[in-house]
């Protein structure tokens, strides 16, 4: 009788917590991230996060008490409105929402409020439209797992040291007119060499393993190099 009786006096943390850690084991669950370690492992954090959401989700419909309402306090500021920018409040159900913070903002604004201003577009950390301040932490939105400890709220701003379009839309302006122009080889011979924009974006695709295409890519960018001293 006591052996059937003390599994159930597990407390419900317990319990959330060692779902989420068996669901997700090694990394024989993404085999398209091998050879990308910081992927992976990000990877790996949003799946446990995700699985003990859904862990939680069970205990509440067994009667448990499991919270997955999260706060999330987004910087918000419209500047036809004329008024001062201020953190607004959203209360988001983990339970029903993907595994990062991008969704989370999805969310919110198909949801509770379309006028939030965000930008996104690739979903796969290559593009870095979603680029923001999580936290205190500037990353994108898109790679970033939400945080499901719900006793305390998440903060969004925009980039800090931007000028805010509206909510958290930068003025990207400036970056793009200096993001080529910090790098002096681009100075001097600016219609030969590509610059440093253009290499990272090629070396995004360069370095994936699973791109195929490598050789020809590695030619392409050699081009009109080749001999040079």
């Amino acid at each position: 009788m006591l052996g059937r009786t003390l599994p159930r006096l597990a407390s419900v943390k317990d319990r959330v917590a060692g779902a989420a850690k068996s669901a997700v084991k090694g990394d024989e669950h993404f085999p398209a991230l091998k050879g990308h370690p910081a992927a992976r492992v990000h990877a790996r954090e949003a799946a446990e996060k995700q699985a003990g959401l859904a862990a939680a989700e069970e205990e509440k419909k067994r009667g448990g008490k499991a919270a997955t309402v999260k706060e999330f306090q987004i910087y918000r500021w419209n500047p036809d409105a004329h008024g001062r920018p201020f953190l607004q409040s959203y209360f988001v159900d983990l339970g029903t929402c993907g595994p990062m913070v991008l969704d989370v903002l999805q969310k919110i604004k198909s949801e509770h409020d379309s006028t939030l201003a965000f930008r996104r577009s690739c979903r796969e950390g290559i593009c870095g439209s979603c680029s923001m301040n999580i936290d205190g932490v500037n990353m994108v939105a898109c790679l970033k797992p939400i945080d499901t400890d719900t006793s305390t709220a998440t903060m969004i701003t925009p980039l800090p040291h931007m000028y805010v379009v509206k909510d958290l839309v930068v003025d990207l302006t400036n970056l793009y007119q200096q993001y080529n122009t910090a790098c002096p080889s681009y100075w001097w011979n600016s219609e030969d060499f590509l610059g440093p924009a253009a290499l990272l974006h090629a070396y995004r695709w360069v370095s994936d393993s699973r791109d195929d295409y490598g050789g020809q890519r590695i030619q392409a960018l050699s081009e009109g190099w080749d001999g040079a001293g």
